[in-house]
């Protein structure tokens, strides 16, 4: 989170200057600055409705970038991904190694080193590779073979519709918890049984899209950004790449 503007700090300072006034000179009981005056209007809706309007939203942008960590199966991922509706670019880290992934339509690529590669050999994978094979896949974009294992994996990373339809839950009784601000964005805070369900920052500027999400369950922190930006996406060049069979080592 982001620390307010001192524009914004002297403003709300020199209000409450103000109202101090006019409540000490007239015995009026109190006045205060409408936090959402100025804004998109939806923090002034209930919970349940705040998250429909920037459930359509987030469905409805044809790119976002996410970045932050996610927990899953044990497994923590920091992830930094482009996402449009046809495909994707960035990166993932987990348990130390860092991988690039980019998907062009339906076809799949993963860019990694060699130590990435002589270190693969999970379930469902056919073992680590050997020191040639790894050398000849380090730096290239290796092909993922749409039957490997590796592709459901991988791919879920890459599928906007899909990240964000699994991301941006809220579990529980939903409420709002107050304005608060991301990267400089006023935003109205939802909760899940007050917070234990996740928590997720919506913008109060503009359209209300999802800004920055806690996951239920230590589940990890995202933010979004860049919503609608549109980005280029094209495949490798063929010095680039290597297609390594049908089946790749697994990690």
């Amino acid at each position: 989170m982001t620390a307010i503007p001192q524009g914004r700090t002297r403003r709300a300072a020199l209000m409450s200057a103000v109202c101090a006034l006019v409540v000490s000179g007239t015995g009026l009981t109190g006045c205060s600055e409408d936090p959402d005056e100025g804004t998109n209007g939806v923090g002034r809706l209930p919970a349940a409705e705040i998250q429909r309007k920037t459930r359509t939203a987030a469905d409805s942008a044809d790119a976002v970038r996410l970045s932050g960590n996610v927990v899953t199966s044990g497994r923590t991922y920091k992830l930094d991904m482009r996402l449009k509706s046809d495909g994707a670019t960035g990166s993932v880290t987990s348990q130390g190694s860092t991988f690039q992934l980019l998907r062009v339509g339906e076809q799949l690529y993963l860019k990694a080193d060699a130590g990435f590669w002589s270190d693969a050999g999970g379930e469902g994978g056919t073992g680590a590779a050997d020191a040639a094979a790894a050398d000849k896949l380090d730096g290239k974009y290796v092909k993922v073979p749409q039957g490997d294992p590796s592709y459901k994996k991988f791919s879920g990373f890459t599928d906007k519709d899909v990240l964000l339809d699994g991301l941006l839950t809220l579990h529980g009784t939903l409420a709002t918890d107050g304005h608060h601000e991301q990267a400089g964005t006023r935003t109205i805070r939802i909760t899940g049984d007050a917070g234990s369900g996740g928590t997720l920052d919506v913008s109060l500027e503009g359209t209300p899209y999802p800004l920055r999400l806690t996951r239920a369950g230590g589940g990890g922190t995202l933010t979004f950004s860049a919503w609608g930006a549109d980005f280029a996406l094209e495949k490798p060049a063929k010095d680039e790449t290597v297609d390594y069979g049908q089946q790749l080592p697994t990690s």
